[in-house]
């Protein structure tokens, strides 16, 4: 193990003694990219995604209607009249004034345009006691939030002089204010708390500043470049920001995890008494290579995104993509440069009380691996008994995993997704209690070619009567002519409400029954149907096309890798059943949570009784790139150890217990970072935080810890196995220890190489 020649093959040694050479020069190209690629970014400028864009089916041809229509929406408004005890009626005259008194109070602000009276759009509830004042606000809807407060203000009033009924205001703009005030900083809060987070780990983990400073640097120039590169590509494929804070997210925890695995084995080799120019070597070959299959793995599994046909989908996968991608060319080129340039001083910057064992691991000769005693004691019972080890350990996650067999997927309403917190989920609720799916009708856009032909006007209002008689509405039903467009938009309330599974049946009584029998029958005429509990049906009907094809591609490109970089059958199946293992207990954790309810208080959630829709597929997908991290670190750690002649078990205590502590820091730090989001008020955020944390815990443990190195105890050499007609694939294992290249290939017992 001295100093001598130890040159090596494969792309990451290449690119990591390319750099050490030329220090300076990889640094620049590094800053000048991150610099173009923002400048670009800037001046280019980022196309997001059209609501028209957002999904396929009718919600999309609806959307595509009133885009080229050149209709612009305006955000509605709905004053909801109740009376407090029930006394008060709708005929009463103290209703009537007030209803008056809200009529001239949003007018009198000059921020709205046409207000109805219930008295004259029969917009009163069936028991009389609750009535609606409707409106428009002026101007463009994506801003009407801003413009709601002088509105809202003048309904405060109101409701100030007629105490014995409750005034109160919901619409698109007042809850888009509402959602500004409450948790308007939260995502940023979030996001800007990561990375300190992420840096005192790294503090602890390393012990030095320096060292803590590099992986954070790495990452955020990262995602800086990526940002910079979204806007470009945006003009191919639009974005969002959801895929710039799903970016976020994956390039703060692959690059961290990437500088991490680099860093760590540099630093070992140096502890191991080897100079820097070979420990530089070493990790290039050896940590560098992992990170590029971990890379490509996870470039893979995020491009499955790209095939679900949801514009948000494509956005987040193609963004996530590109930041992985960015973050690992950066781990392999830029990080071996800035090492050799600081040389010695990464340890500048030293924490004494964390490490004040760093003295005697600087002598030459000292241990190279800080070995955790913990893993030890566990390596050595798993080793003792891998049959009892892989039959507890697989139990208990497949027992995990058990209520994903019953999960239930919908579009969180909101109050599902906020709660009773806020006012005006409370608002929400009575609105829907009183008046059912008025919050959120359903949208019949119409298009025909005279919207004011004689047929037309007669199909509109067949479709209203036959809406309420087949019992999918209990009205009103409100039509609005768009003459010059001639387009008609026709707004149902549907029975069921918030309840999406009752609302989804009288849909479908629109969509099957009613449209066919009415609008249907009219030459000419389009009439697609949208709206939130529409645009729910849709995402589920084109999502659930989508799983089982991107579940296949992402399973048979990262075996297809696992095998080429690893030249082992058993390997490439092996990590695949327990990735999958590892997702699925992810989802038992998110159902049993957040679905039944059970120990949601924990993590500060309720039980909704579903999953938001988007979720599954997108942990699938995140979670299946992620713990390739681990997985390839370690089984490249035990294959390098067995290639320097250890046994199949020495090599796998040995790659378990020496990465222990790099893959509990990376885990820790990804755990933390998840776990920000589930502190956030919005349910779908907790889902995702909880999820995404469980599920590295998960994996960074019973996974790497116990389950892996219990399967490959049991199947010893031939973790190794590689049938003969494999042999022609390309060997993407040329990137080794020194070691491995001095001392030759290990050999079974037959005297035939192992296929390692």
């Amino acid at each position: 193990m001295g100093n001598g020649d130890s040159r090596v093959r494969g792309l990451a040694a290449r690119a990591g003694g390319w750099s050490a050479r030329h220090r300076w020069a990889a640094v620049g190209i590094w800053v000048l990219f991150v610099v173009l690629a923002m400048g670009l970014g800037s001046a280019a400028g980022r196309v997001d995604v059209k609501d028209s864009d957002q999904l396929k089916g009718e919600t999309h041809t609806a959307a595509k209607i009133i885009e080229d229509a050149g209709i612009e929406e305006p955000a509605s408004e709905t004053v909801l009249i109740q009376a407090r005890d029930g006394s008060l009626k709708a005929t009463d005259n103290a209703f009537r004034s007030a209803v008056t008194a809200v009529v001239d109070a949003v007018e009198g602000t000059g921020e709205v345009t046409d207000v109805t009276s219930p008295y004259d759009t029969q917009t009163i509830s069936k028991d009389g006691r609750s009535a609606l004042v409707q409106f428009d606000m002026r101007g463009d809807s994506d801003t009407a939030g801003e413009r709601v407060e002088p509105v809202l203000k003048a309904v405060e009033n109101v409701q100030k002089d007629h105490e014995s009924l409750r005034i109160e205001e919901i619409g698109g703009a007042s809850m888009m204010k509402t959602f500004d005030d409450a948790f308007g900083d939260d995502f940023q809060k979030a996001e800007y708390s990561a990375v300190p987070v992420a840096l005192g780990i790294l503090l602890i983990a390393f012990g030095a500043l320096v060292a803590a400073l590099l992986p954070v640097l790495l990452a955020i120039t990262a995602i800086m470049a990526t940002m910079g590169l979204m806007g470009v590509v945006s003009h191919v494929m639009p974005m969002s920001d959801t895929a710039s804070s799903v970016m976020l997210l994956v390039g703060l925890a692959v690059g961290v995890d990437y500088c991490l695995f680099y860093l760590r084995r540099e630093r070992e080799e140096r502890q191991a008494g080897r100079d820097p120019q070979t420990a530089l070597r070493v990790a290039a070959a050896t940590s560098g290579r992992a990170i590029i299959v971990s890379g490509v793995t996870v470039c893979v599994a995020m491009a499955g995104m790209l095939f679900t046909g949801l514009a948000e989908f494509e956005a987040m996968g193609l963004a996530s993509l590109m930041v992985v991608a960015v973050a690992m060319v950066g781990s392999v080129t830029v990080l071996p440069a800035l090492l050799s340039l600081l040389g010695e001083r990464v340890e500048k910057g030293k924490i004494p009380f964390l490490h004040p064992e760093s003295r005697l691991r600087r002598k030459r000769g000292a241990a190279a691996n800080r070995e955790s005693r913990f893993w030890t004691a566990v390596l050595k019972g798993v080793l003792a008994r891998p049959v009892i080890s892989v039959v507890v350990a697989a139990g208990a996650l497949l027992a995990i995993a058990a209520p994903a067999l019953g999960m239930k997927t919908e579009q969180l309403t909101l109050d599902k997704e906020f709660g009773d917190s806020l006012p005006i989920v409370q608002t929400y609720n009575r609105l829907n209690e009183a008046f059912p799916g008025g919050s959120e009708p359903a949208e019949v856009v119409v298009r025909a070619n005279d919207i004011n032909a004689p047929e037309v006007k007669s199909a509109l209002a067949d479709f209203r009567e036959r809406a309420v008689s087949s019992g999918a509405s209990r009205g009103p039903v409100e039509i609005k002519l768009h003459d010059e467009q001639n387009i008609a938009f026709v707004y149902v309330p549907l029975v069921g409400g918030s309840d999406l599974d009752k609302a989804g049946t009288s849909l479908d009584k629109l969509r099957d029954d009613v449209r066919p029998a009415t609008l249907g029958k009219v030459d000419g005429v389009e009439a697609p149907i949208t709206g939130q509990v529409a645009g729910s049906k849709d995402f589920n009907d084109q999502l659930a096309g989508a799983v089982v094809p991107i579940f296949a591609f992402v399973v048979v490109f990262a075996f297809g890798l696992m095998l080429l970089s690893f030249r082992s059958l058993t390997i490439a199946i092996t990590s695949i059943v327990l990735n999958l293992l590892s997702v699925g207990a992810a989802y038992g954790i998110l159902v049993a949570v957040f679905q039944h309810g059970w120990g949601a208080s924990l993590v500060g959630a309720e039980g909704v009784g579903a999953i938001i829709t988007w979720l599954p597929l997108f942990l699938f997908v995140i979670l299946f790139g992620l713990s390739m991290d681990y997985h390839v670190f370690v089984v490249s750690r035990i294959r390098e150890a067995r290639l320097k002649g250890r046994t199949t078990n020495d090599a796998i205590q040995h790659g378990v217990v020496t990465t222990a502590g790099v893959v509990t820091s990376a885990a820790v730090i990804m755990v933390a970072v998840f776990a920000i989001f589930g502190t956030l008020s919005m349910q779908s955020m907790k889902q995702m935080g909880v999820g995404l944390a469980a599920a590295v815990l998960i994996d960074a443990t019973i996974i790497r810890g116990v389950l892996l190195p219990a399967v490959m105890a049991l199947l010893g050499e031939r973790n190794w196995y590689l049938p003969k007609w494999l042999h022609r694939l390309p060997d993407l294992t040329h990137d080794e220890a020194p070691e491995a290249v001095t001392r030759g290939a290990a050999r079974d017992n037959e005297g035939e190489r192992v296929p390692v």
